[in-house]
């Protein structure tokens, strides 16, 4: 725009004033030049033809070759800008072979085309006029390129996707199976003869101690079940997560436990299902952990609500019986700092002056924000 006003501002000649005028609205009309390419170089061309304005007509020109999609209409506007300059030059020319103050367009028109006009500033002009015309058309078949690309690693990428997501369907499949076959058999078997165990047993502890075995067996394989339909869902939608455990119920899951535990939990409001559940979760690995490695020891729980979020506080004293050597992959806390960390919270661990073991973990009220 400001190199137009400029080419305008050399060849314009106050004295002509319908000249002015075209060559005026020419460069104005470059504002809409995106909006209405081919309009704009309509407007454009008089003031090519009669001032010799080019800088104007060519940028039209070459919005109209950028925005159209149809060649012809390109070499329509390309043409028109030609028959332009052509027809400027000739009116050049003939004025200074033919210094008659009689002359009039019409025969400059003559001029241009039959009169004796050198072939050269014919093809200049031509040549002119269709730079503008093959550079907006290259330009745009550039971004037509570039775009055509992009969606084609879009494409790419969503097929990968599909790949990865078949991919773990299948292991998560062969895991279902797994799981099924293996794992919940063998806790069917426990919570089998620790029934048994619990009816034919004539001391009473024994009774307590198979029936907690027991109900821990059948809550372990109904959540075993629940991961088994996870695992078999062929999609990743987060409803196929639920039913997950929430805050309403830790009750069940402290009383349930086996251990000597005792529960505090404030009343919270608004915290989302992901940072109950990792509360949950967090209350849960800890009372596991103080069953295995500090047997008999009492366990204090404790959910305190925030302005931003909520706190899970586990500590448990030190054990009281002997500690029973068991398999443990140690991947629990390692879980737990995980879950922590992607919902934007903060997770904790470590033992307690009086030799017991504290875990505590902070999860914003909206998963993700701190």
């Amino acid at each position: 725009m400001a190199v137009a006003v400029g080419h305008l501002w050399l060849v314009l000649r106050p004295e002509n004033q319908p000249a002015a005028t075209f060559a005026v609205l020419g460069v104005a009309a470059l504002l809409f030049r995106r909006r209405f390419p081919f309009l704009v170089l309509l407007v454009t061309l008089p003031a090519a033809a009669l001032v010799g304005e080019k800088v104007a007509s060519m940028f039209a020109v070459y919005s109209v070759a950028y925005r159209s999609r149809r060649p012809w209409v390109t070499v329509t506007a390309a043409t028109l800008l030609a028959a332009c300059f052509i027809f400027w030059n000739s009116g050049v020319l003939y004025t200074l072979q033919h210094p008659d103050p009689e002359w009039t367009p019409s025969d400059a028109l003559y001029w241009s085309f039959w009169g004796d006009l050198p072939l050269r500033n014919q093809l200049y002009y031509a040549v002119l006029a269709a730079v503008p015309a093959i550079i907006g058309y290259s330009q745009r078949a550039r971004q037509a390129l570039a775009d055509r690309l992009a969606e084609i690693e879009e494409a790419r990428e969503h097929e990968q996707l599909l790949l990865t997501q078949q991919a773990l369907s299948a292991e998560r499949a062969q895991l279902a199976r797994e799981m099924h076959d293996v794992v919940s058999h063998q806790v069917s078997l426990i919570a089998v003869q620790a029934g048994a165990l619990q009816v034919k047993a004539q001391d009473e502890e024994f009774k307590s101690i198979a029936a907690t075995i027991r109900k821990l067996s059948v809550t372990t394989l109904e959540e075993l079940r629940h991961m088994v339909q996870v695992l078999q869902a062929s999609g990743v939608r987060a409803t196929e997560l639920t039913p997950q455990p929430t805050l309403d119920q830790l009750d069940a899951l402290v009383a349930g436990s086996g251990v000597d535990a005792e529960l505090r939990v404030e009343r919270i409001v608004g915290l989302d299902p992901a940072g109950q559940r990792a509360i949950y979760r967090t209350v849960q690995e800890a009372l596991t952990n103080a069953r295995k490695h500090a047997p008999g020891a009492s366990v204090q729980v404790s959910v305190v609500n925030w302005r931003e979020g909520a706190t899970v506080l586990v500590e448990n004293a030190a054990g009281s019986r002997p500690v029973l050597e068991l398999p443990s992959a140690r991947h629990g806390l390692l879980g737990l700092r995980q879950r922590a960390e992607l919902l934007g919270g903060r997770f904790e661990a470590g033992p307690t002056p009086e030799g017991g073991w504290s875990v505590r973990m902070w999860v914003p009220r909206v998963s993700g924000s701190r």
